[in-house]
């Protein structure tokens, strides 16, 4: 058999049927197109020594979200507990996917409290941020980064959505912010785009004019598609729809970040996206997650989103005229109250279509979602009067028994950073310890 045959090198492997590294690629000009995980990729019974392992072709991996103005209890909060718990309007929302996460009530981050500041610890559980001397600790996604970052090319991404100066959800060992990325394109070419600068440039061109980059290895697409299995021909075909609609997504909402202005010949960055335009970039920003993913180009993202800094948010179907944060200050006003709700409604929607989106993924006999954690949560349980207690927070696939609420005291909350024991350990990272954890999290198993 003719090795030119095939891409990539691949030549022997697929001839061969040995297993592929996912540390393959297609390239063309400034481009170097991560593979996802296919077939050809799991080890095999009776490998040579020092290949890579079973744990390392199916990787863990962790998204946490931080929404820094929370969810309106009386909408949000589930009654009872346990697998028979009655959903509350949000939460049908997410019904679809009911056995596929679980609901945390009656949690909290010990000492955490300094009003809006507490969202710089939501990840950390760092003690008392609003006062003088503090000094912030490591992140979850850092730690994970710490101990497993070296096994994909990005060992973590952080993203935000309307964030304020160095206001952030990940923090380095020293308690140092790592600023988030918000700009899709900045973290599209990252994650896709390599070459020198000029290819770069000529290649973010093509994309503005409406080219997917999928051109550029149409050849080696199609023959690698020819030779994998067709459950491997499957997973391709749902990817590369996935490259091109976020391609789409990123056109339609003026997503490319080099436009030439009108008279001038040289392009000139410009701010992409208009922030009242906040759904649709939260929606490009999940959709970069799930690629990154996908690709194993990282196994932990965190994205803040800092809603305390939105303007008057462009809501389909509803009339918004305040801005975000005024609006979480509703003071129990029925107008406020209807156009929070409204907001809060798209959010739950487009968690929902993470979810979907996530376990649309095949992963072998997995899915992306079996092999991701999402959290969402927020630091306020309350941010109309600054309450840190009684958080909102939903834990989804990751490898856990879900369809749950598993509820405690509301008036003598139990550590959120117990879940964050739990979650390191299902990343196989051996840690019985994280910010104020009493232990791992009771009433959460492992499958």
């Amino acid at each position: 058999m003719n090795k030119s045959r095939f891409p990539l090198g691949l030549g022997p492997y697929l001839a061969a049927r040995r297993p592929i590294s996912r540390r393959h690629f297609l390239r063309g000009a400034g481009i170097a197109l991560g593979l996802p995980l296919l077939d050809a990729m799991m080890p095999r019974l009776g490998r040579a020594a020092g290949a890579e392992s079973a744990a390392e072709a199916k990787p863990r991996r962790m998204f946490a979200i931080c929404n820094n103005l929370g969810l309106l209890e009386r909408h949000y909060a589930p009654q009872g507990s346990g697998k028979d718990y009655v959903a509350s309007e949000y939460l049908q929302l997410l019904q679809e996917h009911r056995r596929d996460f679980t609901v945390f009530n009656g949690v909290y981050h010990v000492n955490v409290d300094g009003a809006h500041k507490s969202d710089m610890c939501f990840l950390t559980a760092a003690p008392h941020p609003g006062s003088g001397a503090f000094r912030n600790t490591i992140s979850l996604d850092q730690l994970m980064a710490e101990k497993i970052g070296l096994l994909t090319r990005f060992p973590s991404i952080t993203l935000g959505l309307n964030t304020r100066e160095t206001r952030s959800l990940s923090y380095t060992g020293n308690g140092v912010a790592i600023p988030p990325q918000e700009k899709a394109a900045d973290v599209f070419k990252q994650l896709f785009l390599q070459g020198t600068p000029a290819q770069i440039e000529a290649e973010v061109r093509r994309l503005d004019s409406g080219r997917s980059m999928l051109d550029a290895v149409a050849e080696q697409t199609k023959r690698f598609e020819n030779q994998g299995s067709s459950r491997d021909r499957e997973r391709l075909d749902q990817y590369f729809t996935s490259v091109r609609t976020l391609e789409r997504q990123m056109q339609a909402s003026r997503g490319w970040e080099y436009k030439p202005k009108p008279v001038v010949k040289a392009p000139v960055p410009i701010d992409p996206t208009n922030p009242a335009e906040y759904m649709g970039k939260l929606s490009v920003l999940y959709r970069l997650a799930q690629l990154a993913f996908e690709t194993d180009s990282t196994r932990a993202i965190t994205l803040f989103l800092d809603s305390a800094g939105s303007p008057v948010l462009e809501i389909p179907g509803t009339t918004i005229t305040e801005a975000y944060h005024n609006l979480s200050h509703h003071g129990s006003e029925p107008d406020r109250l209807a156009q929070l709700k409204a907001i809060e409604v798209s959010h739950m929607k487009l968690l929902a279509k993470l979810y979907t989106d996530f376990k649309g993924v095949r992963e072998g006999e997995d899915t992306l979602l079996d092999r991701s954690m999402l959290l969402y949560g927020s630091n306020f349980g309350n941010s109309n009067t600054h309450e840190t207690t009684n958080l909102p927070v939903i834990l989804a696939g990751g490898g856990f028994r879900h369809g749950q609420v598993i509820a405690f005291d509301r008036y003598k909350n139990y550590p959120l950073s117990n879940l964050y024991v739990s979650m390191l350990q299902r990343m196989g990272i051996n840690e019985d310890k994280f910010g104020s954890s009493t232990g791992a999290m009771k009433g959460l198993e492992m499958t």
